[in-house]
């Protein structure tokens, strides 16, 4: 056997040996802990991380933070490689300058399709709702760090904050703000959940709309990590496994919408980073 074959059988199996390692390497990801063991927020945004890991064939643990943070504390860990190494949040061009996007949207932009949480005794209220002018003479409530609020803020609506998530259906309650948008995938499990002193429900003919996209972010220097995830959720979303994943989820949530009753008021989202694919129709919810 000749020399040049020697040494190219011997590249060929170190090759080999190397691909092996990567593969069986196990890889722990740590994401953000919720508040309760009750809160099933993570349930889904977990089984798509799960499915695109496991399209890549890595061994994989996802694992949960040692505390509950907020969510802005939760990016500053992950922009100062604290801990967490993956989070999933609504996108802008702050957090895409401070960490790593992934810019496949998890949630196919129902994130930005709004409805209102309200008190009950406001219900004959928004019934003379005809236009956004007159929707903006009342107070949204929102979380302070949310991409939301800002959203909400340079389409010229007065926003109510808080900084803790748990705060702001009370303080819808006691009339600290008039209607809480929430995305038409999370209302109808919080609306179960809620303990309030004033009954709250879910205003029945509006909604706003505006384009927005949640992705998972990984640090600035996490690179391989990010390869692993987009690559994992390109083979998903060509594959229809992301897509089944995500009906199987939430059809029944859209078809409780009731979207052809509805009236959508479409606002601007002037925060949303010029890379957003947009362009790429597989990856955005289309009402029938």
């Amino acid at each position: 056997m000749n020399r040049k074959l020697i040494c190219y059988l011997l590249s060929s199996l170190l090759l080999l040996l190397n691909c092996n390692k990567v593969m069986s390497a196990s890889w722990e990801i740590t994401y953000p802990r919720t508040s309760s063991d009750s809160d099933k927020s993570t349930d889904y945004p977990l089984k798509v991380l799960a499915l695109a890991l496991e399209q890549t064939g890595v061994n994989f643990q996802l694992i949960p933070s040692e505390k509950h943070y907020t969510q802005g504390k939760n990016l500053s860990r992950l922009k100062d490689n604290r801990e967490i190494n993956v989070v999933w949040s609504m996108t802008d061009r702050q957090r895409e300058k401070d960490l790593l996007p992934i810019r496949i949207p998890i949630y196919k932009g129902l994130i930005g399709w709004r409805l209102f949480l309200i008190r009950e005794d406001m219900a004959d209220r928004f019934k003379y709702i005809q236009k956004v002018d007159h929707l903006l003479k009342l107070s949204p409530i929102q979380g302070r760090d949310w991409p939301d609020t800002k959203i909400l803020q340079a389409n010229s609506f007065n926003v109510v904050t808080n900084i803790n998530h748990s705060a702001l259906g009370p303080m819808l309650s006691n009339a600290q703000g008039d209607f809480f948008p929430r995305s038409m995938l999370e209302i109808w499990d919080e609306i179960e959940t809620l303990q309030t002193d004033n009954k709250l429900i879910i205003q029945d003919s509006l909604g706003l709309q505006y384009p927005a996209a949640m992705y998972f972010f990984v640090n600035n220097q996490n690179r391989p990590l990010a390869h692993l995830i987009r690559t994992g959720l390109e083979k998903a979303v060509a594959n229809g496994k992301f897509d089944k994943l995500f009906n199987q989820t939430y059809q029944s949530y859209i078809d409780r919408t009731k979207l052809k009753k509805r009236k959508f008021y479409r606002l601007k989202n002037t925060f949303l980073p010029s890379e957003t694919p947009l362009d790429r129709k597989e990856l955005w919810f289309k009402p029938n």
